[in-house]
């Protein structure tokens, strides 16, 4: 124990204004925003990649920024998206509308995942964020008053970080709950999701009526789940007809740790599996492979932190403009089934764009800890609708932009005048109410 100490006290050097953590939609906005008002900051990331769902879970598709055909969600976010299509990888949909609510997915932008990660390595870098890759928090502790202690475990061994203020931008609100912070979850969680292309068949050369045999056969055997698949007329059709995509639920697993996110990627690939086993069996589907997987199965649902305010389903989809609302977000209600592949999908009415409020940002009690992204203040049914990625980087902008200030000023984030904040966020272009 002597040694480990005398090894963190020797690594302790780097000093920051603002470190976050997860590099994800909400981290990497979290980051420039508040890189870009003078704070020192280090973004720290488990994987070699930026962009988390979208380029390690392949969810490649961020949304929704727009409310035909009003744009609801800019700054950084929106900043990402736009040099992502300049660069060629990505084409803006079309905004000029008007569409029904049921469909709102046409508003995605699809980005390629190379092009999208390489413009976050550019804009973190070119704003002064010190990136922090292949790197995780294993410990938080309190220093004298300015300053926190963070322990990270890299491929070196541990190192010792001081920040002034901290953002878990993780999804999982790790960080809260390594200070110590209250954290709520549902008593179900949502399944996970495995993002997947397949190739090697002809759709035209394929019997719906035997491989509706196949299936049953294989049902019996209990070779196949009712969660590999979107339920249908003839299940494992839409997916062939799709090549593929986000059809399987991978479900009863918690993302929240090592070692349930270990048993999802597992269960993840062994559906996939047994689905390609069942393909292959159906004349027309002999070659049929994986043409891509992503590397990690896709978590929608873990731990949310106790904030000091709380977006509730009614709050949610009563359009609430909240005092201290920092962004807009938009999505349905957007519950995936922990039973089998169904989802319960509940439209906003016609004109309700919702509100996030500064307060659902900060954990109960907390000075210098903040949340962005999925992980922020909510019921189980708001959640399920804010969790979509241009709502965590609009709510990661105003953390990064309440981080900076707080640490400038040497505040409690529960004291960041709130005026001040949506100020600085209309100036860098975010859209407020």
């Amino acid at each position: 124990m002597d040694n480990y100490r005398l090894q963190i006290e020797l690594a302790a050097e780097q000093e920051y204004d603002v470190m976050v953590f997860g590099g994800g939609a909400a981290g990497c906005a979290a980051a420039i925003q508040a890189a870009r008002l003078g704070a020192k900051v280090a973004l720290v990331e488990k994987n070699g990649v930026l962009g988390g769902t979208a380029t390690v879970a392949a969810v490649n598709f961020p949304g929704l920024f727009h409310v035909w055909p009003r744009q609801v969600i800019a700054g950084v976010g929106w900043e990402i998206i736009e040099e992502t299509v300049r660069r060629g990888g990505a084409t803006l949909p079309d905004l000029s509308g008007p569409y029904p609510a049921n469909k709102h997915y046409l508003h995605q932008v699809r980005v390629n995942r190379f092009i999208y990660s390489k413009v976050l390595d550019d804009l973190c870098l070119e704003a002064g964020v010190e990136l922090k890759l292949h790197a995780m928090p294993v410990q938080i502790a309190e220093g004298d008053g300015l300053w926190r202690h963070v322990v990270l475990a890299g491929l070196s061994g541990p190192a010792v970080c001081r920040a002034r203020k901290l953002v878990d931008a993780t999804g999982d609100a790790n960080v809260a709950g390594m200070m110590g912070y209250a954290r709520e979850r549902g008593d179900v969680l949502q399944p996970g999701t495995l993002v997947y292309e397949l190739d090697g068949y002809r759709i035209e050369d394929i019997s719906k009526e035997r491989l509706l045999e196949e299936y049953h056969l294989a049902r019996e055997a209990g070779e196949v789940l009712l969660t590999d698949h979107v339920p249908g007329e003839v299940p494992y059709w839409h997916e062939l007809t799709a090549r593929g995509g986000s059809c399987m639920h991978v479900t009863r697993i918690d993302g929240s740790t090592s070692a349930g996110r270990t048993l999802a990627e597992l269960k993840a690939r062994d559906s996939l599996w047994r689905s390609c086993r069942l393909w292959r069996r159906v004349p027309g589907c002999e070659g049929l492979f994986v043409r891509f997987a992503a590397m990690e199965c896709g978590i929608r649902e873990t731990f949310r932190i106790a904030g000091e305010k709380q977006v509730t389903l009614e709050v949610y989809t009563s359009g609430r403009i909240w005092p201290d609302a920092v962004c807009y977000s938009y999505y349905p209600i957007d519950i995936h089934s922990d039973k089998d592949s169904t989802i319960d999908k509940r439209y906003l009415a016609e004109g309700i764009i919702p509100t996030i409020p500064y307060g659902a940002l900060i954990p109960r009690g907390s000075d210098h800890l903040l949340a962005a992204g999925r992980c922020i203040s909510g019921d189980r049914e708001a959640s399920s609708a804010y969790r979509v990625q241009a709502t965590c980087m609009a709510t990661g902008q105003a953390a990064g932009a309440a981080a900076a200030l707080a640490a400038a000023r040497n505040l409690s984030v529960r004291q960041v005048p709130i005026e001040e904040l949506q100020d600085t966020l209309r100036r860098h272009k975010a859209v407020l109410p």
